[in-house]
């Protein structure tokens, strides 16, 4: 049986992948945050209402990813009553809206709701330690969506980039057309994460919960097989570009100061998300050099 899926946050990079990618005959409702903006209870609760209504008009299933987010990690820092109305009450609704029309939900997260003080993958039972407003305010999320009584899972991902949208890899691509030579962090790991990849993951992931197959683990990770730092992942940027490398430099993070702490660690263990027996991201580099025509193409 094919999905009905809301995406709200669906112009942002993953929502934009997750409409290209949809399977055939699926109903597909990508809405930008001026079109359903989380703070707003009632466009909610009949987004997820018209939802169930359509799907069921038409013989299909209804499923809920949200890829809304407030995700300006520095800004959070002296505007926590907004992001804590985007990351953490919006969700809340939606979730229970989802758990009164019996709709599921599938809520991405993020690596910052733990401390990024830990020395190997973590697990998603690992004890969380947010360090920024932002990593609070998407705990938060977390906790009521998994407290809704609504079928959810949290799905945690990190260092996300892709064709549409502002991220890490296209401004390195600019940046490499501007400067001699640029200073990238080594100090800072984490797994690169191909929107397409990720998304292609949570649509085979909703097309189970649609079913009543959904895994029994909540909490799942899913990102980029592998990892490496912000400064390897530039230089690997400028090899898929054909010009030098060498051109990025190393630097601490000492050395470029933020409002909001970064974490030195984000690597997350996949291990939930093979459990569950989905299909795991392939390795970052090949994700990258496969993303790379589409990111040029979107480039402009």
């Amino acid at each position: 049986m094919a999905l009905a899926l809301l995406v709200p946050g669906g112009t942002g990079q993953l929502g934009r992948e997750l409409a290209g990618l949809a399977p055939e005959g699926a109903l597909v409702r990508v809405p930008s945050r001026a079109e359903l903006n989380l703070t707003q209870a009632g466009a909610v609760i009949e987004a997820v209402t018209s939802l169930a209504e359509a799907a069921k008009d038409a013989d299909l299933r209804p499923v809920v990813i949200n890829a809304a987010a407030y995700t300006a990690v520095d800004a959070a820092e002296t505007d926590e009553n907004a992001a804590f109305a985007v990351n953490a009450d919006g969700p809340r609704v939606l979730a229970a809206a989802c758990s009164a029309r019996g709709v599921p939900l599938l809520h991405i997260s993020t690596d910052y709701v733990f401390s990024g003080s830990a020395g190997q993958p973590y697990e998603v039972d690992d004890p969380v330690g947010p360090r920024t407003v932002y990593g609070l305010t998407k705990l938060a999320g977390e906790d009521a969506v998994l407290g809704s009584g609504a079928s959810s899972w949290v799905i945690r991902t990190a260092w996300v980039y892709g064709a549409h949208g502002a991220n890490f890899v296209k401004t390195m691509i600019r940046m490499a057309g501007e400067r001699d030579t640029l200073s990238v962090v080594d100090d800072q790991r984490g797994s690169p994460t191909w929107t397409a990849d990720l998304a292609a993951g949570l649509l085979e992931l909703a097309g189970r919960a649609a079913t009543g197959k959904g895994p029994s683990q909540r909490v799942l990770h899913c990102t980029g097989a592998g990892d490496t730092t912000w400064f390897s992942f530039a230089r690997a940027i400028f090899q898929e570009l054909g010009t030098d490398p060498e051109r990025v430099r190393p630097c601490t993070t000492a050395d470029f100061p933020r409002p909001a702490a970064r974490p030195a660690y984000s690597v997350l263990s996949n291990k939930s998300w093979t459990d569950a027996g989905l299909n795991p991201l392939r390795d970052w580099r090949s994700a990258l050099s496969a993303a790379f025509p589409a990111l040029l193409q979107h480039q402009q």
